[in-house]
């Protein structure tokens, strides 16, 4: 085989839907985890609006989720690079919410 054969051979093609490309807001995650899987659920709350509705849900094998994470951590350190330090404003560490919320019910 040529070297253009090659590189065809290691190359993965991703289908981008226009649907899926127009993507969904989401200012709010919930994680959960069994032995076999991480879930993860984006969801979109908003002021006054007591009741979020989750958005998507992507379904993980552990060893992906520390991929992601990984894949996260060098894209935040990126971007702060290029663009300055992200500033979170004081809240629980564990939340992931633009602002106070309480407690959800999905």
């Amino acid at each position: 085989m040529n070297d253009k054969g090659n590189q065809q051979q290691g190359q993965l093609q991703i289908e981008l839907p226009q649907d899926v490309a127009q993507g969904e807001y989401a200012n709010f995650a919930i994680i959960t985890h069994s032995s076999s899987d991480f879930v993860v659920d984006f969801a979109r709350v908003l002021p006054g609006v007591p009741k979020a509705q989750v958005r998507s849900r992507v379904i993980l094998a552990p060893e992906h989720a520390k991929r992601l994470l990984g894949a996260l951590q060098e894209n935040i350190v990126r971007y702060e690079r290029e663009f300055g330090t992200i500033k979170i404003p004081n809240q629980e560490p564990r939340t992931i919410a633009p602002f106070p919320v309480g407690k959800g019910e999905a």
